[in-house]
């Protein structure tokens, strides 16, 4: 087959498909003039890596969109096609269209330095790499052009004396033009100088016409009124007239040196236009791909890879739905291991077979152009290099044509595109009613030779039929598949559900039955079905229904004893947490009891201790108790338990969800802390916080635990810090309020090499800089065991006691 051919035969396929309506549809979301054209073609792309880069080029875009405020913005770009063209030829553009290529540029420029980001954005920053912006060439045309295309007058300086000239000529003729006026105002119908031909006249009374000497122009519709150029003023305005000629002639000269210096640089600004362009489709592919809820696609490099498209919808209809008003789309799931080759769709008429077709097909070219597909999940399927139909009526009475004859020359031409030398990709093939318009013997026979046909050259051949014996083909061969879609009988109407593995039936007897024909008529039809076969084939059809129907009756059944399962597990697990509550309070109460009576001991051992010092009682005595009542502090004061986390944590490789894009990404790494993840989203990767992430099924992360301090506790009955006093004297204390830190640390250090038991160490509360100062170098003495606040009697915070090894 010519390559012409091909290529006219893939166009018709196109066509059928309604292509360009899609194309229309998208070019509605782009930003430019030469974008919205681009989208309007919606060109295919040639190989699998020229999609992938399409589909990355609509992913980059499609997150830089939201993260920007307003959007990526192609304000001030124009379509440089016609002036470069121009330029290049030789041509003198005009002000408007060289002022146009400045804005270009800074449009390309502004757009570079958002877009630019290897990282982040690697396909579209590699498109950006090559992109002149030619800076010189912008700032020379801003120069010399003015808002509006207008030739400014720094542009030349034979421009500037010319233009200066002009405005002092004019200036000259009005003020005579207002002499005249006032001193001939009684031969004037009006104040006002107006214009004929370009020159300036006033309105005269043609009573007193002759008394004004000049050049008539022109009479008023009455004829009581003539505009004459006063005599005065007919030398000035010859004059202005020489000037203005020559101030074109100048401003022809700046646009054409300034046409030659585009003309220069045409290449890269074609560069330039061709780049725009193409970000300008792929932000539309973007917006368009958010607008309709879709996904991008996975597109696998082996032709018989397999395909899967969950809860599809015909993008057309979508379209309707959301701007039409009408009915929703009901979408269908088509999945398609990598050993099938054909699927054969049955079921009444409008049931939605060939909305399916269409869908398919319409999926197969968007993932090719690199367009997302309105799918859920995540769609697979192999890159088709060639998609080819056979769908809708092709009777033609000019060319003296059947319905029979239209699609048989169709199906002709599309077995020698198959005959061609095989491309990289997959070839799907799309038949709508196949063998229909003729005899249904013979059309059911050439039906299935035409499948078997297909099976051996095309990846996929998905056809529509009404034919019985083509239900029959997936028993005898493993490469074929049934589908069908779903019809209400009771309501007579379609679900458009589609169902696979199930053969469809026609229900033309069951509509007819409920539509009032007569029952004789039905009875004696059924009667004509049953020698054929075709009741029975019915009955296991409608046997396959019914066990279909049972089955997913029962999993409704099975759901719902899972979900009060769960129920009751959850009921279980909080009576069991509660129970835990209640047994960690009861704890609690008894040791602040314990605790509190440790107090009142202390209280009292404090009392006898201050006797002490003022003179009385036995201070061994004291000390003593004061030890022993310590020792029971630490006995009976019960070790807080420490309760094992429940809950989910990630793991690398885990898939999450972001609760901030409320999108699924891949855990990549986990910091040693467990608090912070890497984790990758489309092509983009992030860091993200724990408390920032959740699981797929809705679980929030527990957090990991944070280090515990390790502290030794020696046995009772052994005094912590050595065998000396433990109760503060003056000989154990030692006072360092006033002192600089490296002071206070050598006062320290001196009694603490002479100490045999805890030492008091007073410095104050203050500014606490003292206190952080003692506390640091302290924990880097080797023979210190541990420091602690005072007890409140002792000092409390304002004083440390430290307790040597």
């Amino acid at each position: 087959m010519s390559p012409s051919a091909l290529t006219a035969i893939a166009a018709e396929a196109l066509e059928l498909l309604e292509w360009q309506r899609l194309g229309q549809h998208l070019a509605s979301f782009a930003s430019t003039t030469a974008g919205t054209a681009h989208c309007r073609a919606l060109p295919l792309a040639a190989d699998r890596a020229e999609s992938l880069r399409l589909l990355a080029e609509t992913s980059e875009l499609l997150g830089l969109d939201g993260l920007i405020e307003g959007g990526l913005s192609f304000q001030g770009a124009a379509d440089l096609t016609g002036t470069l063209l121009h330029c290049a030829k030789g041509g003198t553009a005009g002000g408007e269209d060289l002022l146009a290529v400045a804005s270009t540029q800074a449009v390309a420029r502004r757009l570079r330095r958002q877009i630019e980001a290897p990282e982040l954005r690697p396909v579209c920053s590699q498109l950006m790499a090559e992109l002149r912006t030619l800076p010189e060439l912008e700032q020379r045309l801003r120069f010399c052009l003015e808002e509006g295309g207008r030739v400014a007058d720094r542009a030349s300086p034979e421009l500037a004396g010319v233009r200066q000239q002009l405005a002092g000529l004019r200036q000259q003729r009005r003020d005579r033009l207002q002499e005249l006026m006032r001193r001939q105002g009684g031969l004037l119908q009006d104040s006002v100088v107006a214009e004929r031909n370009g020159r300036p006249v006033l309105a005269v009374k043609v009573t007193a016409a002759s008394q004004l000497p000049g050049l008539v122009h022109d009479s008023s519709a009455s004829g009581s009124t003539v505009f004459i150029e006063p005599k005065a003023v007919i030398g000035l305005g010859n004059q202005i007239r020489e000037l203005e000629g020559r101030e074109r002639q100048e401003e022809w000269k700046v646009l054409a040196g300034l046409s030659a210096l585009v003309a220069e640089e045409a290449p890269a600004l074609e560069e330039l236009h061709r780049v725009l362009v193409a970000l300008d489709g792929a932000l539309a592919r973007a917006r368009y791909g958010q607008w309709l809820g879709a996904v991008r696609p996975e597109l696998s490099a082996d032709p018989q890879a397999p395909l899967l498209l969950r809860d599809l919808r015909h993008p057309l209809l979508l379209w309707q739905e959301r701007r039409g008003g009408e009915a929703p789309v009901v979408p269908v799931t088509v999945s398609v291991g990598a050993e099938l080759r054909v699927v054969a769709i049955t079921g009444p008429n409008t049931g939605g077979k060939t909305v399916t077709l269409k869908s398919v097909g319409l999926a197969a070219l968007m993932a090719r152009a690199g367009l997302f597909l309105p799918c859920s999940g995540t769609p697979r399927l192999p890159w088709c290099s060639l998609v080819l139909a056979d769908i809708g009526d092709e009777q033609s009475l000019q060319q003296n044509l059947s319905t029979f004859s239209g699609h048989v020359r169709r199906i002709a031409r599309i077995l020698e595109a198959l005959e061609a030398p095989p491309a990289a990709g997959a070839t799907l093939v799309l038949l709508d009613e196949v063998g229909a318009g003729t005899d249904p013997t013979e059309g059911t026979a050439l039906a299935i030779a035409l499948l078997r046909h297909l099976a051996e050259r095309a990846r996929l051949t998905i056809a529509t039929t009404h034919f019985g014996e083509l239900k029959a083909l997936k028993y005898a061969d493993s490469r074929f598949e049934n589908a069908s879609v779903a019809f209400d009988s009771d309501s007579l109407s379609p679900t458009y559900h589609l169902q696979w593995g199930i053969p469809g039936r026609s229900n033309a007897l069951a509509i007819a039955s409920r539509l009032g024909l007569d029952p004789g008529v039905i009875a004696e039809a059924n009667g004509l079905l049953a020698p054929r076969g075709e009741g029975e084939l019915n009955q296991v059809i409608r046997g396959l229904e019914d066990q279909r129907r049972r089955q997913q009756e029962a999993a409704e059944e099975a759901a719902a004893l899972l979900a009060r399962t769960e129920l009751l597990h959850e009921e279980l697990l909080q009576r069991w947490q509660q129970q835990q509550e209640q047994s960690v309070e009861l704890q609690e109460q008894r040791r602040q009891a314990l605790e509190h009576s440790i107090r009142d001991g202390q209280q009292e051992v404090r009392r006898i201790i201050r006797r002490l010092r003022q003179g009385g009682g036995d201070g061994e005595r004291a000390r003593q108790a004061g030890v022993r009542l310590k020792q029971l502090q630490v006995e009976h004061s019960p070790q807080p338990q420490r309760r094992s986390p429940s809950g989910w944590r990630p793991v690398v490789g885990e898939r999450i969800r972001l609760l901030s894009l409320g999108k699924a990404a891949q855990v990549l790494e986990i910091s040693a802390d467990g608090r912070e993840l890497s984790v990758r989203c489309g092509v983009l990767r992030l860091q993200v916080e724990l408390s920032g992430i959740e699981s797929l099924q809705g679980e929030k992360p527990v957090p990991p635990e944070a280090a515990q301090p390790v502290v030794e506790v020696r046995a009772s009955g052994r005094h912590l810090g050595g065998s000396g006093p433990q109760v503060r004297s003056e000989r154990n204390t030692v006072d360092v309020r006033g002192m600089r830190v490296h002071e206070a640390e050598a006062a320290v250090e001196e009694q603490l090499r002479n100490a045999n038991g805890p030492l008091w160490v007073i410095h104050g509360i203050g500014t606490g800089k003292l206190k952080r100062g003692l506390r640091q170098w302290l924990a880097s003495v080797p023979w210190v065991e541990r420091v602690s606040d005072a007890e409140r009697g002792d000092g409390g915070q304002g004083c440390s006691v430290i307790w040597p090894k």
